[in-house]
């Protein structure tokens, strides 16, 4: 067997979600149908770095899997191409236009999609002007009837920042636990460009527990509408347990934009010392 990884974007509207559920389309359920197959093995699995909700879409999606040394070896078949590009090419003509994978190749010794992964990075946008409801984005931006106040919400956000318990952001899961590091949360007014005039939170984490994006966005949408006051988040954080007070904004303008993993020499050291403290947990990144 060699370990392949697969970097792969997706609009999540039509999927419930990231995980393969019964009756449910799904992205997991998607990419695997494909990986079948493309290399005639029944039932791979894939391991992601971060299972979306429905309605989330990715961009820097990361996952492996497993398959037989010969079957990756027969892929260019008599042509010039690596096994990599044969599996992408292949790929992309079975799997759905809302999925591609960008690239393939084979895994430094000891990856892990999921365990060696460093930190996930998420974007969400929202336009809060009239004019700025563009009816070819309305998938992947939250369009607010109400104007916000960015630097409101951006400072709003500082005080969550380092190695917290976010439980009162998270919808429980029994046996998880909901400590986490957060590196960046910041909101932006884009200036220039396509973008300029929306609104864009980024969020960056080691991982992130459910619905944890969505309620951090939440908060911050209260605050920019002056619903609340700028320490309201801190003071949700301290509650240490969920109420709902923080709300939860929709799940169709999240993007997970990448996923970092350190140098190729650390990733075994990385992946075991990750898959130690969270064996017994479900890892949500939304």
């Amino acid at each position: 067997m060699v370990r392949v990884r697969l970097d792969l974007a997706y609009d999540g509207s039509a999927f419930s979600g990231w995980a393969a559920q019964p009756g449910l389309r799904t992205v997991q359920g998607e990419l695997e149908l494909a990986l079948a197959q493309v290399m005639r093995e029944a039932g791979p699995r894939v391991t992601v770095a971060g299972r979306t909700d429905a309605g989330v879409h990715a961009r820097g999606q990361v996952v492996h899997v497993d398959v037989a040394r010969d079957r990756w070896l027969a892929l260019p078949g008599r042509s010039a191409r690596t096994p990599g590009q044969s599996l992408v090419a292949r790929l992309g003509g079975v799997l759905p236009g809302d999925v591609v994978v960008h690239r393939a190749g084979l895994a430094p010794h000891g990856f892990d999609a999921r365990f060696s992964a460093l930190h996930r990075r998420y974007t969400y946008r929202v336009a809060d002007d009239p004019a700025l409801f563009d009816p070819l984005r309305r998938r992947w931006v939250l369009w607010h009837r109400l104007p916000l106040d960015v630097e409101a919400m951006h400072a709003a956000m500082q005080p969550l920042l380092g190695l917290r318990d976010f439980a009162a952001f998270c919808r429980p899961r029994p046996g998880a636990t909901t400590i986490r590091e957060l590196t960046r949360m910041s909101w932006e007014r884009v200036a220039d460009g396509p973008e300029a005039g929306l609104l864009v939170a980024h969020v960056r984490a080691d991982a992130f527990c459910h619905n944890m994006v969505r309620s951090l966005v939440g908060a911050s949408l209260a605050v920019g509408e002056g619903r609340r006051p700028v320490g309201f988040p801190a003071e949700v954080l301290a509650e240490r347990r969920r109420t709902g007070d923080a709300g939860r904004a929709r799940a169709h303008g999240l993007v997970l934009e990448g996923v970092a993993y350190p140098p190729d020499g650390e990733l075994a050291r990385r992946a075991d010392a990750v898959r130690a403290r969270r064996m017994d947990e479900e890892v949500d990144d939304r």
